[in-house]
């Protein structure tokens, strides 16, 4: 009985100690371990004594204080640091402008790429840092402010049309022409299809989630098949509005990635990618015409045309393309959404199930006042007008 009742006490005490939230700690050591440089490497063969420091060409790290980690973190964010504000305006400017004043964003040391604009650079570096004088006080770094500077500049709000001179001259745009032109990143494309479907949860902050996923590859990779004391084994599908929540919430595996993200050249996570590869491939079509969430956003897309764009045929198309594109459609490109239309109505009337099928993909419920043909036939128009390559693409 004493036995029992110790597990217990102590099964107790462990769920306690599990409601509390627990931070890691590192301290230093009283007395710092001495470091030497290793001859060839060999860890038995200890050559010059070296301390911690930072680089001379740098500026120095702050008067009488200890080399420590913390002493480092005030170091890099301190306005006179010379990389810290360059590096962080060049990324900004990379997600704007499809390329950084600095190509390599990843390096910024001599083996990298010189700037193109260092002038541009060192302007933006010092009034992000608020060395210019604007910001009321040094090193609040504005990004907010930033990020207006560089999306209400007349560079950035350029036509993004490419004559065959220029692409002659500067196919790669690096002496900013035209506007930027680039196909969005994965999580983009994702949070736009269920914003223009009316799903997308904005919820900030939270718990990761675990959106639709094609059954069985986490299970391939297992490291058990049981599954014992081994967490991550199984795919757990979130559901509710945990579904549609922005996908930098999205729970990664880093030996399993989410499958329609990695085809949109997300980075597998194993190392830090600051610069991401863009490609182009028929997977990706595959991913944006039969991806569960894709057709999901794009039934409830074909919902909010068929309630808010209009009463006649042209109308909500209109309504849709201008939703989509913040344009209205040419004459071409009207008789061709006419003509996609038309023949999926067609096609649906005729059969029935495939409406009702289509009604079914996803968790979320579709609105039954609509005549069901008619509303698959407005979700096939809707997923168009989603793949279309101006959709997808930041220009």
């Amino acid at each position: 009985k004493l036995s029992d009742q110790l597990a217990k006490l102590r099964k107790q005490r462990t769920d306690l100690d599990q409601t509390v939230p627990t931070v890691m700690v590192m301290q230093d050591m009283e007395k710092p371990r001495e470091n030497f440089v290793l001859v060839r490497g060999a860890y038995d063969k200890p050559g010059e004594k070296v301390t911690a420091n930072v680089p001379s060409f740098l500026p120095p790290l702050p008067e009488g204080a200890t080399h420590n980690r913390l002493a480092l973190a005030k170091w890099l964010i301190d306005p006179q640091h010379p990389l810290m504000s360059r590096v962080t305006v060049n990324r900004y400017w990379q997600m704007f402008f499809g390329t950084g004043l600095v190509k390599t964003s990843e390096d910024f040391g001599t083996q990298g790429d010189l700037p193109t604009h260092p002038e541009l650079l060192d302007w933006l570096a010092v009034e992000f840092s608020g060395q210019a004088g604007i910001l009321p006080h040094p090193g609040t770094w504005d990004i907010k402010r930033l990020v207006r500077r560089m999306l209400t500049s007349s560079t950035y709000r350029q036509s993004s049309v490419i004559t065959p001179d220029l692409k002659a001259k500067d196919p790669e745009n690096r002496l900013l022409a035209r506007g930027p032109r680039h196909r969005l990143q994965a999580e983009f494309i994702r949070d736009e299809a269920l914003f223009f479907g009316g799903l997308l949860n904005r919820k900030i902050g939270g718990s990761s989630v675990s959106p639709y996923q094609p059954a069985g590859i986490w299970e391939e990779l297992a490291s058990r098949s049981d599954g014992k004391n081994w967490t991550a084994q199984e795919y757990s599908q979130s559901h509710g509005e945990d579904l549609y929540r922005r996908t930098m919430y999205t729970y990664w595996k880093r030996t399993a990635p989410p499958p329609s993200l990695m085809t949109f050249d997300a980075p597998d996570r194993e190392t830090c990618t600051v610069r991401r590869a863009r490609t182009n491939t028929p997977l990706q079509a595959l991913v944006l015409m039969n991806d569960p969430t894709y057709v999901e956003a794009s039934r409830k897309f074909a919902e909010r045309i068929m309630k808010e764009g209009g009463g006649s045929l042209d109308e909500r198309l209109k309504f849709a393309f201008r939703s989509a594109l913040v344009r209205p459609p040419s004459t071409a490109e009207l008789t061709v959404l006419r003509s996609i239309y038309d023949k999926q109505l067609v096609r649906f009337k005729a059969s029935p199930a495939a409406a009702k099928k289509l009604m079914t993909v996803g968790e979320s419920s579709h609105d039954e006042s609509f005549d069901a043909a008619e509303l698959a036939a407005w979700s096939i128009v809707a997923s168009a007008i989603l793949n279309l390559d101006e959709t997808l693409t930041k220009g």
